[in-house]
């Protein structure tokens, strides 16, 4: 069987990633199954989905929201432990599963730390992934985020740099400067025109380097 496609779509919180994936599935022939980050987030127990969980708790040890003081503001931090941190193993495995059973894919998340995109580097190794950065500008981003119920302000303000600090895409887009739908033309133009993507590829020959820096 040959293996589907997989578009991974990375940003800060409120970037528009979601809203993108969905639109470039309506643009689609094909099917192109959506997975994201939320989820397999959702799928935890609730105790193990903390709210400033002191170290040694659930809530710690899976996917937790602390409040933290960046640059002189109050913002929100979101820290995986080692429940988390095997909850995005299994989910990035969970890609390649669909990926090798046929499917495409467009996956929306974010690259918070060294190890996650470390490990999207050693889970979708050998198979077709156009890495993607979705962007805004913060102050979008923060309009965002305070419009939306469920968010917690200052939550894009903390890794709105940190997401993208490894500086390697297959392609970029802004989703303040164009449209969800001119975005996902964009991606399908890539796709169509048969270009091969590479930065997956070049973040493994940068091996070491890439993960201290991303």
């Amino acid at each position: 069987m040959t293996p589907g496609r997989i578009v991974l779509l990375n940003g800060a919180s409120s970037a528009g990633k979601t809203t993108l994936a969905r639109a470039f599935q309506d643009q689609r022939q094909e099917p192109w199954f959506h997975l994201a980050l939320d989820q397999f987030r959702d799928g935890m127990p609730p105790a193990y989905r903390g709210l400033n969980s002191p170290e040694g708790m659930p809530g710690a040890r899976g996917l937790n929201v602390v409040p933290v003081t960046r640059q002189g503001q109050r913002v929100t931090e979101v820290r995986f432990g080692d429940v988390g941190h095997r909850m995005l193993q299994g989910m990035h495995r969970a890609i390649r599963a669909f990926a090798l059973a046929g499917n495409d894919v467009v996956v929306d998340d974010l690259c918070l730390e060294p190890a996650i995109l470390a490990d999207y580097l050693e889970a979708l190794e050998g198979l077709w992934v156009l890495f993607v950065a979705v962007r805004a500008p913060l102050e979008v981003v923060q309009a965002r985020e305070n419009s939306r119920p469920g968010r917690f302000p200052g939550t894009a303000f903390s890794h709105f740099d940190q997401v993208h600090a490894h500086g390697l895409y297959d392609l970029e887009v802004d989703t303040e400067a164009d449209s969800p739908e001119g975005c996902a033309q964009r991606i399908a133009a890539f796709i169509d025109a048969g270009h091969t993507p590479q930065a997956f590829n070049q973040l493994r020959l940068q091996g070491p380097s890439c993960r201290a820096n991303a």
